[in-house]
């Protein structure tokens, strides 16, 4: 690198500190020397902590995303389908719950909704959604084809977001650095191999929904809600709809007017409940016990109550239902029927390396959920 770019690169991260926008395509162009490694990791660390500081603007973080897929993204080319749906958070939230997020995708899969899922490791916790989906058998590490094959098969898949196989220059870097939410949280989640059109996506910060929302919009998705859940009894939130407080919605779609509202668990026919019932216990093995438990509706009341809010959501988004509370009790169906834990099963099964360690891992933990002979007895139907 010469002087010449080290001074503009510089200039840039002086304007964002006085309070000044950038363009999509100047924050394309930073972003775009730092995925390259073009720039020192102070001017890296600096400019991400400015741009965060400042505020993101939506524009902002269309010129990061952009920059990410085309510098740092392997991409599926083959259609998956007219309607192929996203659901994840972008992390960083300060109430951290179990993996809600992967659950409820799971039990949409369950009922015909394809799902095309970018998730990542956690940075302040232990139980992110790739750490807990690989603790029960998934495999992680695998190339995009297996994914691909995956949504195809299955309805579900999941690219993993700090893999060199999906991002293969510096997205895993970059985040493996930082403890703190910025811009690249937000377009790194939106940057995925395959560009669904529907979506729901918690984000960490009230702050940002409207912003994520017009982002989502300008780069391509059809229809989505953004939320962000609160507590009644804590300062924090969570990337999910909430049951322990109030939730913000932003919600979009290409044949309507956006709408923002809020909702609560009381509206879709839910209880209110307090934050420990929900919370992580940040331990792995305790926590991908407590995941095979939910899916398979043997878990706390709690625990499932939230992980049917946030598919029912995804069901209403997806077409499935006219609104959602009748997805949440069609989540809560679909746990209740074994239907969910079949689908989980046929995606370890899918998903899976090519000695089936990743299934022999499964029954394991199926184990200590006492959930075995459920478990395989769908082995036996989904992988011969």
């Amino acid at each position: 690198m010469n002087n010449q770019t080290l001074k503009a690169f510089g200039e840039n991260i002086q304007r964002l500190i006085n309070k000044e926008d950038l363009s999509q395509h100047e924050c394309y162009l930073m972003f775009k020397q730092i995925l390259c490694h073009m720039q020192p990791d102070l001017h890296q660390g600096a400019f991400l902590a400015a741009l965060t500081s400042k505020g993101e603007t939506p524009q902002e973080i269309a010129g990061a995303w952009k920059a990410i897929v085309d510098y740092d993204t392997v991409k599926i080319n083959k259609n998956l389908g007219r309607l192929v749906f996203e659901n994840s958070g972008t992390g960083m939230d300060q109430l951290k719950t179990f993996n809600v997020s992967s659950a409820a995708g799971i039990v949409a899969a369950a009922h015909g909704v394809r799902l095309a899922r970018h998730g990542s490791r956690a940075l302040t916790s232990s139980c992110g959604t790739v750490d807990i989906l690989e603790s029960i058998g998934l495999n992680v590490s695998c190339d995009v084809s297996l994914v691909q094959k995956s949504i195809i098969n299955t309805n579900i898949g999941l690219f993993n977001g700090m893999s060199h196989k999906i991002h293969q220059k510096s997205l895993a870097r970059i985040l493996s650095q930082i403890r703190f939410g910025s811009t690249l949280n937000i377009a790194a989640s939106l940057a995925s191999p395959y560009q669904a059109t529907h979506a729901l996506r918690g984000v960490f910060s009230q702050d940002i929904v409207e912003k994520v929302a017009c982002v989502m919009k300008a780069i391509g998705y059809e229809k989505g809600l953004v939320v962000h859940g609160k507590d009644d009894h804590n300062e924090g939130g969570i990337d999910e709809l909430s049951t322990i407080g109030e939730s913000i919605v932003y919600e979009f779609s290409l044949d309507r007017n956006d709408a923002c509202y809020s909702i609560t668990p009381e509206d879709v026919g839910l209880t209110r409940t307090t934050y420990d019932k929900i919370a992580s216990t940040g331990d792995i093995k305790k926590e991908r016990v407590r995941f095979l438990e939910v899916i398979s509706g043997k878990g706390h009341e709690e625990c499932i109550d939230i992980t049917c809010f946030n598919a029912g959501a995804i069901l209403y988004t997806a077409g499935k239902t006219t609104d959602i509370q009748k997805g949440v009790h069609l989540s809560k169906e679909i746990i209740k029927s074994g239907k969910a834990l079949k689908k989980l099963t046929q995606w370890i099964c899918t998903q899976s390396d090519s000695h089936k360690k990743g299934v022999r891992q499964y029954i394991q933990v199926a184990n200590k959920a006492h959930i075995e002979n459920d478990v395989n007895q769908h082995i036996d139907e989904c992988c011969g």
